[in-house]
């Protein structure tokens, strides 16, 4: 009996241990599943309910309106349009997105090229990011994709803004164009819109000098999503911040009529300047390009034209050319003449002259004879100026040259501006090792040699000759509904009497016969201009050619052609208007960028301005909405 008892014990003590075991484990499981519910439900609540939140709502960007650009009038020169596009966020593309990408291309048009470049943004950008598949759609594209996106997980469609150009070419150097921001672009601006794929900033002309200020401030909208990511409502829109207008100083029409004046099939350069503020009316360069290729999308076959020409299309020569000003440069010899006591200088010109054994032609073979200064400005004599800068030398010709604005920046607003170059002794010492030459200054009195310069110097020089003070070059007015600071402009260093003596022999060249200009002058009484003439040689010619007869330029080539420049102010009088005016590669005897200037000068002079605001249409009501136009 006993033996069996300790048996039943055994199995009692056996079966106790067991239950203990599985009440322990049990027990244990469930203070596990207590403490994970814990942190799930109290200790991190918060960040998931937030996640989950995420799951359910959708935040996105809300790219705000760029603002325009105005002319001094308040002509639109770069506006806003609806842009339909549609995008894709890859997270949400159960179907892969690739497979999603290629159903698209069977609705609408998508080039492969279009195709690579959604595939390579959405490798860029995070997956839950909207990557524009494409844009500026048409109103029957975007209404088929509408019909197929109930079987397109992950696309969307949508309608925002986009920017227009609606002068094309003709602005399009002035104005530049919107692009989409480059890597470097990102990491170079803290603006998380830049980060966002379609987002659209300046890169050139008006459009990248104030693109911090156009581009305004995000907005945001909020949207409840199912489980496709297919928006069912939206919970909260937040509108952006619109960018501020931009009114510049130029005049749309006298812009236009430049460009339209010149031409597309010239290579050139034409800025107009108000003589009295420095304010820049017209800034052309040609050819141009449309701005819209590069919102919209520019193919292959476009960015090769634009590459691949030798007029340089996408080159703004007002701002970014250098040139030889050739005879464009005498009136700044002549007036550090007349300051340096030169005055009375008179040189016998045989169309030569010899400096050891180096001979330095005057453009004209048998030369002007007896010349002074009056005359030497008249007729553009090379060997009166060679005189005269023998006897300035270069520290003196250096001084006068950048009094008037040569060689250095401007200071316009706009980029890309190249400062050109005005040569020194210390200069050619330290990059060639070797000191100044009179031979150096002999070619550089006649704006060859090291000389160069830019056309907006070149404008800024004739205005400043024409009023005396020391105007810069301005092109814009206001932003937003600021104005922009106008610095009172200095006197120059030049006395009355060597302006007077200068603007005698500006308004020879132009209408005394004998001056270089004057087949081509205004004849319009009241509206005549006085300018200047100049060839700058591009090519060595060599002294056999010189023996022989030196070859016409249009017998040329024309990348051996001479540029053309001429510059003039009008009304000779009273000078309201300066012009400057290039053509690369264009001296020809007709002189067509002369009969260009003349148009044009005569067109600002005859517009009516009883019949032009008088003011920029900022108005209160605008300024408390942030400077926008109606």
């Amino acid at each position: 009996m006993p033996l069996f008892d300790r048996k039943d014990k055994s199995r009692y003590a056996s079966f106790t241990r067991r239950s203990l075991m599985l009440t322990g484990g049990m027990t244990g499981v469930l203070a596990i599943l207590a403490g994970r519910l814990y942190q799930l439900q109290i200790l991190n609540g918060d960040q998931y309910k937030v996640e989950a939140e995420d799951n359910r709502v959708s935040q996105r960007f809300i790219f705000p309106p760029r603002g325009r650009i105005f002319d001094r009038f308040g002509v639109e020169l770069a506006t806003n349009r609806r842009n339909y596009r549609v995008v894709i966020v890859a997270e949400q593309a159960s179907q892969g997105v690739e497979e999603a990408i290629d159903t698209i291309g069977r609705i609408i048009e998508l080039p492969p090229h279009q195709r690579d470049r959604v595939l390579r943004d959405i490798r860029a950008n995070k997956r839950f990011a909207q990557v524009p598949i494409a844009e500026n759609l048409s109103w029957d594209e975007f209404a088929r994709l509408n019909l197929h996106l109930p079987y397109l997980p992950g696309v969307q469609t949508d309608v925002g803004e986009t920017r227009s150009y609606p002068y094309g070419v003709e602005m399009s150097h002035l104005l530049g164009y919107v692009a989409a921001a480059s890597q470097q672009d990102v990491q170079n601006d803290e603006d998380p819109l830049l980060a966002q794929p379609g987002f659209r900033v300046g890169k050139r002309g008006v459009e990248k000098a104030y693109d911090a200020e156009m581009r305004g401030e995000a907005g945001a909208s909020r949207v409840e999503v199912n489980a496709y990511g297919r928006v069912i409502r939206e919970l909260s829109n937040q509108p952006g911040v619109p960018g501020k207008d931009v009114y510049l100083t130029i005049d749309c029409q006298l812009q236009r009529f430049a460009e339209e004046r010149i031409g597309e099939t010239e290579s050139a350069a034409c800025i107009v300047m108000d003589v009295a503020t420095g304010d820049v009316l017209a800034l052309a360069s040609t050819p141009g390009y449309d701005p819209n290729w590069f919102n919209v999308g520019i193919t292959t076959d476009q960015w090769q034209t634009l590459t691949t020409s030798d007029h340089k299309p996408l080159l703004n020569k007002a701002l970014s050319g250098s040139y030889p000003p050739g005879s464009c440069f005498k009136p700044a010899m002549a007036l550090a003449a007349m300051d340096n006591g030169l005055a009375d200088l008179q040189v016998f010109c045989t169309g030569q002259v010899t400096l050891g054994n180096h001979t330095f032609h005057c453009w004209k073979p048998h030369g002007h004879g007896h010349v002074d200064l009056h005359r030497g400005i008249q007729v553009s004599c090379d060997v009166f100026f060679y005189e005269v800068a023998r006897r300035l030398g270069i520290d003196n010709m250096e001084a006068a040259a950048r009094a008037l604005g040569l060689g250095a920046q401007t200071g316009i607003e706009l980029p890309g501006e190249v400062s050109g170059f005005i040569p020194s002794r210390q200069w050619k010492l330290a990059k060639y090792g070797v000191p100044w030459q009179q031979g150096d200054t002999l070619s550089a009195g006649i704006g060859q040699g090291y000389v160069v310069v830019t056309p907006i110097q070149l404008c800024t020089m004739a205005a400043r000759i024409a009023s005396g003070k020391a105007l810069s070059p301005r092109v814009t007015k206001v932003v937003g509904t600021r104005m922009q600071p106008r610095p009172l402009p200095a006197a120059l260093p030049f006395s009355p009497k060597a302006f007077e003596m200068v603007r005698s022999g500006l308004f020879a060249v132009c209408n005394e016969p004998g001056g270089t200009a004057f087949a081509w002058r205004i004849t319009q009484a009241g509206y005549e201009m006085s300018g200047k003439t100049g060839t700058a040689q591009v090519r060595v010619i060599t002294k056999e050619e010189h023996q022989a007869g030196v070859r016409k330029n249009e017998s040329l080539p024309w990348n051996l052609r001479d540029h053309a420049h001429f510059f003039a102010y009008a009304p000779s009088a009273a000078p309201r208007y300066a012009i400057y005016i290039m053509l690369e590669h264009g001296a020809v005897g007709a002189h067509p960028h002369v009969q260009m200037a003349r148009d044009i000068l005569l067109f600002a002079q005859q517009r009516d301005p009883v019949k032009l605001p008088t003011a920029y249409p900022i108005h209160a009501a605008q300024a408390e909405a942030g400077g926008r136009g109606t």
